[in-house]
């Protein structure tokens, strides 16, 4: 079983991977494969709603010039998803909308066969003072229209820190991020039993 991270940050080595790595540290011990996936780096264009995706019938995007559609197979063969990103003016940044919107629009949506309903998923959101909750709702809004099962954690996981690692003194939020990794663990392996 296979839990597969895409992170949303800029940064490659700032808390958002911090984040990603404390949750992976936990599926990792219940024995879960990980992927660790960076997508900041990628040119996506806007989808432009032109229903190619519905008219050739596979659930993928005609636009064959960026990596969308890899990040797409990458989703749909995993059994657990993560949605990390950093909040930018109380959202998530640009690249990361712009990936979920094409892969709702596409393949995730109930016209082509919504290929990640059922697989369970998880969203972490780093913010420096504020603005984690609209970029974590973002992404529990995208996973729960798409009827996948949402992981959460008491508290959610909003974590503070500007500086690389500085999520690491939340400790409140490392402890929810721990917390959550072992119910991710949980749920994926009972799903897929």
């Amino acid at each position: 079983m296979k839990i597969i991270a895409l992170n949303g940050s800029p940064r490659l080595i700032g808390n958002t991977t911090t984040a990603v790595n404390v949750i992976f540290d936990e599926l990792e011990k219940q024995g879960l494969a990980t992927e660790h996936v960076q997508i900041y780096g990628s040119i996506m264009t806007p989808c432009n709603d032109c229903g190619s995706c519905v008219i050739r019938g596979d659930g993928r995007c005609i636009n064959e010039d960026d990596d969308m559609n890899m990040y797409l197979d990458k989703l749909v063969g995993a059994d657990g998803i993560i949605l990390a990103a950093p909040s930018y003016y109380g959202n998530i940044p640009g690249q990361m909308k712009i990936l979920l919107e094409r892969i709702g629009a596409s393949a995730a949506s109930h016209m082509n066969g919504n290929r990640l309903a059922h697989k369970v998923g998880c969203a972490i959101a780093v913010q420096s003072r504020d603005g984690g909750s609209g970029a974590y709702s973002e992404m529990v809004n995208f996973m729960l229209r798409n009827e996948m099962t949402v992981c959460g954690s008491s508290p959610l996981a909003i974590l503070t820190g500007t500086r690389p690692a500085e999520i690491l003194n939340d400790k409140e939020g490392i402890e929810a991020l721990k917390s959550m990794g072992k119910e991710l663990a949980r749920l994926v392996m009972k799903m897929r039993s």
